[in-house]
């Protein structure tokens, strides 16, 4: 363990080398080329491709993917004797992910427990408790949920677990060094207000979900404040508008996330597409973070952002690439 100046630098170094053969950006395109998921895996592995099924190799690809990110972060968290709070809160969205997964294959009555990604030392529950929801909870953040959702439940349980775990990360955001804390603030800020909208999005969309409704499924910085919130006000202003009415749209703050439109052509507000370019727009943000604050944590929290990224890359080709074989 260093001490911490002697940690952003050592880090730093190590990060960029890693994020030069990361598949980000433009970089993304050598996994989209990939035209089988045999060579998908040797694109991102050494060593030979397992001899398993088609749709149990997607799932090693993204597994295998994920694990290895994990290690190198934390190898690259243990440099610290004394880390920030945001590097490892950061890391916990895997503990509140695992979560979902259990309680969902409980609720389903699965005696298996499914696919986690331990954090081992870092990790805030006991994962040797298997089944027991109560024991798997004990004496963490995440005690309340001691009890097997049922169907109807669930999707408000995950909500919970989706809106603590923000308000952690809000809260580490706003705690991190004073040097780049403006900097990091104005970052999460941002994807936190473009996760609202996106899930607001979908909701109308696909769902075709009531104002009223949606407004349950918003995060809020103040419940209270409502319209004027910082992380929910554009998302409230976009439950007026129509869907399939452009004009509805051109004039709003953020319309260049919206897809095309072409005059005299239908037209229907697409979240995929939206999707794509919040993730163009907040990779490009934390890509011009990490250079700008080469020797503090923020390095190290863009690298863990950007290769989370990569990880949603991989997980988008597997699935393409697993249903273009069937």
């Amino acid at each position: 363990m260093m001490d911490k100046s002697a940690a952003n630098a050592y880090v730093y170094a190590k990060v960029c080398g890693k994020l030069s053969k990361a598949y980000f950006g433009q970089r993304a395109q050598n996994l989209y080329a990939a035209k089988s998921l045999t060579e998908l895996y040797n694109i991102l592995f050494k060593g030979d491709v397992p001899a398993i099924p088609e749709n149990l190799l997607a799932k090693k690809i993204e597994e295998k993917a994920e694990r290895r990110f994990v290690k190198e972060y934390c190898s690259l968290l243990e440099c610290y004797s004394n880390h920030e709070k945001i590097l490892l809160t950061l890391l916990q969205f895997y503990d509140y992910d695992n979560l979902k997964e259990i309680g969902g294959a409980l609720c389903l009555k699965e005696t298996e427990r499914p696919y986690i990604l331990d954090l081992k030392r870092y990790a805030i529950l006991n994962y040797d408790k298997w089944p027991d929801i109560k024991k798997i909870t004990e004496g963490s953040e995440l005690a309340w949920y001691n009890t097997v959702p049922n169907i109807s439940n669930q999707q408000v349980l995950d909500t919970k677990l989706d809106f603590q775990y923000l308000r952690k990360l809000w809260q580490s955001v706003n705690e991190i060094e004073y040097s780049c804390r403006e900097e990091a603030c104005k970052l999460f800020s941002r994807e936190i207000e473009f996760s609202n909208i996106l899930w607001t999005l979908r909701l109308m969309v696909y769902y075709k979900m009531k104002p009223e409704e949606i407004m349950n499924h918003l995060f809020f910085e103040n419940p209270s404040l409502r319209e004027s919130d910082r992380f929910a006000r554009e998302s409230i202003k976009l439950l007026k508008k129509d869907p399939n009415d452009f004009k509805d749209w051109k004039d709003w703050k953020f319309n260049y996330l919206l897809n095309p439109h072409e005059e005299g052509v239908i037209w229907e507000v697409d979240p995929r597409w939206v999707e794509n370019s919040i993730n163009a727009v907040l990779i490009k943000n934390y890509s011009t973070a990490f250079h700008r604050f080469p020797l503090t944590s923020l390095s190290l929290v863009c690298y863990f952002k950007i290769k989370h990224n990569e990880l949603d890359n991989i997980r988008r080709v597997t699935e393409d690439l697993r249903l273009g074989g069937q």
